[in-house]
């Protein structure tokens, strides 16, 4: 819990890193500024926050695939600051950032701007090396005496972005505040060292970032509002190109590991996922077109449009292809999970069931096909069986909020009022809804009288309540 006397500290650090969030970054300063642990904390608000104001990609694979191969880079790292978490947010901006406590995210247009996997590892690696060379904290001391009203307006401006952020940001004091916030070029030349390090200890080819930023300085641009945020929230592109490609004189590669490989191989699937999932109908089908030229019946094309299918709520033509790419990849997971939710959302539980178990053969601990084979059950009204699963996916950490919710569901209609109040109040905890997580503590108190295990999770629960009630009337 945050100390009154911290408070003040606290909140200016949120502020400055959500301004960071969305496109402007911090310069190099001699001296820390903020402790890992303090950074830790605000980090964290600063993804509630995040969260708040954009939406992420709900995909598990997406989610599986970007942090596979963050990881995969951070073990380049000697000691790590923060544990890292990588997350990919719904937005046609080219753009990618980090911001405090280790978190780094990336935007689907930018995705969607990539060829392969080597271009997605030198983004995330130059993003990575911005947290391990701690170059946000870097700065904040030399910020604190700025008045939070001035900060908010210049945040502000910075998420509207645009024409409209220079209504916003007036002053010549905000203006000041803007100019430190961009990271300098000592700071962008250090992060590609860090980030060329990274991909070549994994085995990954650093031209990636070279090909990609090339073509985002070839694009086609009208106006200040059409230059990628990328470029602008990474100054120097030309600069940095020539940066990096002097360090690639005498690079040897080395062979190509196992994991490397297989990020390599999975990529078309991530590629096509965000794509078809995220982007428009348009931009969707001119990938899908270009990849068929290639290879038309491939499973990864079939894919596509069985998601693109899906996506428009046209589950025939969706399983048409998903069944498609499923006789092609047997064993690419989300092709199955993805065929199950079509049959799913067609009101055809069983088909759904059937697939659903044919996936869990493959990986039996696939949060999203547990998830999915629980909701049909739902469907079928089999409570039993439904909750079966829910239970399980809570026993596995983390957990969907929309799990604890339905756990409540089921319980209440088997007629388990106990679990239901508690499993109810547990979901509204998680989402910051204090009161009626009281009401259904209290609920489920009443009920579980009888219960002993289930009063003593009641009461440990309860204690987190407590805390989050304390925590909440300091702010």
């Amino acid at each position: 819990m945050i100390k009154k006397r911290h408070l003040e500290k606290v909140i200016f650090c949120i502020l400055f890193s959500l301004a960071m969030a969305a496109g402007s970054h911090l310069s190099a300063a001699p001296a820390l500024a903020v402790s890992i642990e303090e950074e830790t904390i605000v980090g964290e608000k600063f993804l509630e926050s995040m969260r708040k104001q954009y939406p992420f990609v709900d995909d598990g694979f997406v989610g599986e695939y970007v942090n596979e191969l963050g990881h995969y880079l951070v073990k380049g790292l000697d000691t790590q600051p923060f544990p890292f978490q990588f997350y990919v947010i719904v937005s046609n901006d080219l753009n990618a950032f980090a911001g405090p406590g280790g978190y780094v995210f990336i935007y689907t247009g930018l995705i969607n701007a990539m060829d392969r996997a080597d271009e997605l590892a030198g983004v995330l690696g130059h993003e990575i090396g911005h947290v391990s060379a701690r170059h946000l904290s870097e700065r904040v001391e030399q910020n604190k005496k700025i008045a939070l009203g001035t900060l908010a307006g210049v945040l502000a401006g910075a998420l509207i972005g645009g024409n409209a952020s220079g209504a916003l940001i007036t002053g010549s004091m905000a203006a000041g505040v803007q100019q430190q916030l961009n990271y300098s070029r000592e700071d962008e030349r250090q992060a590609d060292q860090l980030g060329f390090k990274f991909m070549t200890l994994a085995g990954f080819d650093p031209s990636g970032m070279i090909d990609l930023l090339n073509a985002l300085e070839k694009g086609h641009f009208e106006g200040a509002n059409a230059v990628p945020s990328y470029l602008l929230t990474h100054p120097g592109g030309p600069e940095r190109i020539s940066n990096i490609e002097s360090m690639t004189v005498g690079y040897k590669p080395r062979g190509e590991n196992s994991e490397v490989a297989k990020l390599r191989k999975l990529f078309p699937y991530f590629k096509v996922t965000v794509t078809a999932k995220y982007a428009d109908t348009e931009q969707a089908e001119r990938l899908l077109k270009n990849l068929a030229q290639e290879s038309p019946d491939s499973a990864v094309v079939n894919y596509g449009y069985g998601l693109m299918w899906k996506e428009k709520a046209d589950y025939a033509k969706a399983i048409e292809y998903l069944e498609k790419a499923s006789r092609k990849d047997p064993t690419f997971l989300p092709i199955l999970t993805n065929l199950g939710e079509a049959y799913h959302l067609m009101g055809q539980d069983r088909h759904a069931i059937s697939v659903f178990e044919r996936a869990l053969k493959i990986n039996d601990q696939d949060k999203a096909t547990l998830f999915l084979l629980a909701g049909s059950y739902e469907s079928l009204e089999e409570y039993g069986k439904a909750t079966v699963f829910y239970e399980r996916l809570a026993s596995m950490k983390p957990v969907k909020d929309e799990v604890y919710q339905n756990l409540g569901i089921c319980y209440g209609r088997e007629g388990k009022l106990a679990q239901a109040h508690y499993h109810f109040a547990i979901y509204f905890l998680k989402l910051g809804e204090l009161r009626k997580a009281k009401f259904h503590f209290q609920k489920a108190d009443e009920l579980a009288a009888n219960d002993p295990a289930l009063r003593r999770m009641i009461d440990e629960a309860k204690e987190t309540l407590r805390s989050r009630e304390k925590e909440s009337s300091i702010y």
